[in-house]
């Protein structure tokens, strides 16, 4: 009997030296181990280019910043105890240029803004964030790309790097990302962009029940500017994902205004 191994698909290296290495994080992927968690992003790319993940000779996958679970987009790992305190450094000292792309609920009344509101962890859920008086500054900039019937396409700037600090901080204007459990909660049978929605007439071309364009975090962390160890200024660039492409399309298609 011959056993049949299911390929794993390879993460997208967008660049590699001896230094560092970016990689396009799916959305479901954890950046690190973590309970319950059978596979992570720093575990998945120490398997594929043959580096550890743990210990301390260099050289060895060394985290430098995290996206959420759910996010998609530019994750960028050091190779060296030096490449991570350098690179560590720019995101801790905010100098590193980060943008996202967020498909969020409601309109914005203005074609662009700034939330200048400090983040800490949520006293009644720690699982949570929340704008705490005496928390830690937090500033994001966001500008609209494009306004749908019952949303819009944001490009968001974090100036800063907290936890869940888009999320929340969108969630505080009232624009909080389309799908989001946390910090948006709706019946599982709602969450997600569904096409019916929006699209008037719809119907499912078989019998088969309706599944949503994209029911994750409608966040994906699309460019990244850093300098290099060695001085180069380096701009990296991440094409949204699938899902995120085919819901931003059907927006675009039949819910633009």
């Amino acid at each position: 009997m011959v056993k049949i191994v299911k390929r794993q698909e390879q993460l997208r290296i967008i660049l590699e030296d001896g230094l560092l290495v970016a990689v396009e994080k799916p959305a479901g992927l954890a950046t690190i181990p973590g309970r319950g968690e059978s596979d992570s992003v720093i575990q998945k790319l120490a398997r594929q280019i043959g580096l550890p993940a743990s210990g301390q000779a260099d050289p060895r996958l060394r985290l430098v910043h995290r996206l959420d679970k759910e996010t998609s987009g530019i994750l960028l790992l050091a190779k060296t105890i030096d490449a991570q305190r350098w690179l560590s450094q720019q995101f801790q000292n905010n100098t590193i240029q980060k943008q996202y792309l967020a498909l969020v609920s409601g309109k914005p009344s203005s074609n662009q803004g700034q939330i200048d509101l400090p983040l800490a962890v949520d006293p009644l859920n720690r699982k949570k964030m929340a704008i705490v008086k005496k928390g830690r500054p937090a500033l994001t900039l966001w500008q609209v790309e494009q306004i749908y019937r019952h949303g819009a396409l944001l490009r968001v700037f974090p100036r800063t790097g907290k936890t869940h600090q888009i999320r929340v901080h969108l969630k505080a204007i009232g624009h909080p990302l389309m799908v989001d459990a946390l910090y948006h909660p709706l019946p599982p049978a709602q969450r997600g962009i569904w096409l019916s929605h929006f699209k008037r007439g719809y119907r499912t071309k078989t019998d088969q029940p309706e599944r949503p364009l994209i029911d994750r975090l409608t966040l994906h962390a699309e460019q990244l500017s850093f300098v290099h160890p060695d001085g180069r200024e380096i701009q990296l660039h991440c094409q949204p994902p699938k899902d995120f492409r085919s819901a931003v399309s059907a927006l675009e298609k039949f819910a633009r205004v």
